[in-house]
């Protein structure tokens, strides 16, 4: 798939976007969650290694070439891997599904009631490799805990910027400015994320497009003005820490945002279940998350 193909394919595809990039501290976890204990890896070359084969399998899983996996959000190491003895990339787009890179460096102590990105000091050199191991677009997240206007409105600034560095690079920015879904302000939270965001769009180049990934909104449909926006190719869903049957319900109320769940895609996942059991898991949740994605 070239750009052109890859552009069209986000916007209009029937499906939803795999999120495969955890990382750092949330990549212990994640094995544990898939059965592989803390003992059966040593140190981070170890570790990496391990939720590598993990990604491997569940993109040469046939249900992953199902047609409703439209994209795939990878973490830095697992773009640089092989896939079938082929770059992470090139296997992904192979089967029709578009890749992202994870571009943050992590977040900064609760400040106004947010977690600002960290510095991006790396991003210049992940941007200029990403495109040209053949990337389409990036995905950044920070986190709002509360509905403070001077902390919602600075990490709306701060993804815009960094979003429109990555626009220059060539790559299509997923902008992530996760609200928390246990924050109890979080309806009034929403309203004045909406409003920023809005605001900044306003200042995109004509040009340019940006994508939105956002927690699902108490609101059903809150974000439609966003899905409708010229300068917004396609605003997808986190599970947030919801269940897929959770995240699937609430998601399905909501016109046009299209799911990006990691947990939500991975829960029932095991080392130990035979290629058929995790083939049957995996497409089982594609199929859930899929038709809630408005399939």
């Amino acid at each position: 798939m070239n750009t052109a193909e890859m552009t069209a394919k986000i916007a209009n595809g029937a499906g939803f976007i795999a999120a495969l990039d955890q990382s750092g501290g949330s990549t212990p976890k994640a094995l544990r969650g898939y059965g592989v204990s803390d003992e059966e890896w040593s140190g981070d070359d170890e570790m990496f290694a391990k939720i590598h084969e993990m990604r491997s399998r569940v993109i040469t899983s046939p249900s992953f070439s199902s047609g409703k996996v439209i994209g795939a959000i990878l973490f830095e190491k697992t773009m640089d891997g092989e896939v079938d003895g082929k770059p992470t990339p090139d296997a992904l787009k192979e089967r029709g599904v578009v890749p992202f890179i994870k571009v943050d460096q992590g977040l900064m102590d609760e400040a106004d009631g947010v977690q600002l990105m960290k510095p991006l000091d790396k991003l210049p050199a992940l941007l200029e490799k990403s495109a040209r191991k053949g990337m389409f677009g990036t995905k950044m997240r920070s986190v709002i805990k509360s509905a403070n206007p001077a902390g919602i409105a600075a990490i709306v600034a701060q993804q815009f910027d960094v979003g429109k560095q990555i626009g220059d690079a060539g790559l299509m920015p997923m902008l992530e400015p996760e609200y928390d879904i246990t924050a109890g302000d979080r309806a009034e939270g929403e309203d004045m994320l909406k409003a920023e965001i809005l605001k900044h769009l306003d200042n995109v180049a004509d040009d340019r497009q940006v994508m939105l990934k956002l927690s699902i909104p108490v609101q059903a449909n809150l974000y439609k003005e966003l899905v409708d926006h010229p300068k917004v190719l396609r605003v997808v869903a986190l599970s947030g820490g919801y269940s897929t049957d959770e995240a699937c319900e609430k998601l399905a109320k909501n016109k046009g945002m299209i799911a990006s769940f990691s947990r939500g895609l991975l829960q029932d996942l095991r080392a130990d279940q035979s290629d058929a059991e995790f083939d049957a898991a995996l497409g089982g949740a594609i199929a859930s998350i899929c038709e809630a994605s408005t399939c």
